[in-house]
């Protein structure tokens, strides 16, 4: 049965932390893009950390909410509108395409770090010397929007490094593929999205989504 105080609970940690992750997700692709010498993305306003401008109707409003209704506030995912790149404007732009592309998840990589940093070191000690009901109304939400937020930029990251153009790990295969073997490959791009549903339709997409998880997991108890 479907628990509407649990969903909207949820709603509430969940929507600041998926902003950040996707806005910063997108910009970096621009910002380094830019860097490289295509300023396609600066020209077309995406280079802000204003999350409208990078707010997709579907990904970003509809697919969280319907993910966080039919998993009863379980899991929640959602992208945003793609950054404008055009590659003909690198000096190598197979290299420079793939250096891109892992801006993106690199990002995310970051923001979970520095999630569990703030959690670790701040909101976790914080709470300790207030009362309980200033530790109720301010860090018990901080402590679950930080939570999420490290959940969600890992899952992110490591969906977005599936090895199917147009992902990001799509695109940085191309750029390690010998040139004809990238030209052949990218030829895939346009069936790419109708490729990764079926490969999450089925279960597959997981074989290799999970195994990156847990490894960014891993990776995060260094810290």
């Amino acid at each position: 049965m479907m628990d509407i105080s649990n969903i909207v609970r949820q709603l509430a940690i969940s929507a600041l932390p998926v902003l950040i992750a996707i806005t910063f997700h997108e910009v970096s692709h621009g910002f380094v893009a830019n860097k490289l010498g295509d300023p396609t993305a600066k020209f077309m306003g995406r280079l802000t950390l204003n999350p409208i401008a990078h707010i997709d109707p579907v990904g970003t409003v509809l697919l969280p909410l319907m993910m966080i209704i039919f998993t009863n506030g379980q899991f929640v995912f959602g992208y945003a509108k793609p950054v404008p790149i055009n590659p003909a404007n690198f000096r190598n732009p197979k290299r420079d395409m793939a250096i891109s592309a892992a801006a993106g998840p690199l990002t995310n990589l970051i923001l979970a770090i520095f999630s569990l940093l703030v959690l670790k070191f701040f909101v976790v000690p914080a709470s300790v010397f207030f009362s309980g009901d200033i530790t109720n109304s301010i860090f018990t939400p901080l402590r679950l929007m930080l939570t999420s937020s490290i959940i969600f930029n890992i899952v992110l990251a490591a969906f977005n490094l599936i090895p199917i153009p147009p992902l990001d790990g799509g695109r940085v295969l191309v750029g390690f593929l010998p040139h004809k073997q990238a030209i052949s490959y990218s030829r895939i791009e346009p069936f790419g999205f109708i490729i990764v549903m079926i490969l999450i339709a089925t279960g597959l997409a997981n074989l290799f989504v999970m195994p990156l998880v847990q490894f960014f997991l891993a990776l995060l108890q260094l810290f």
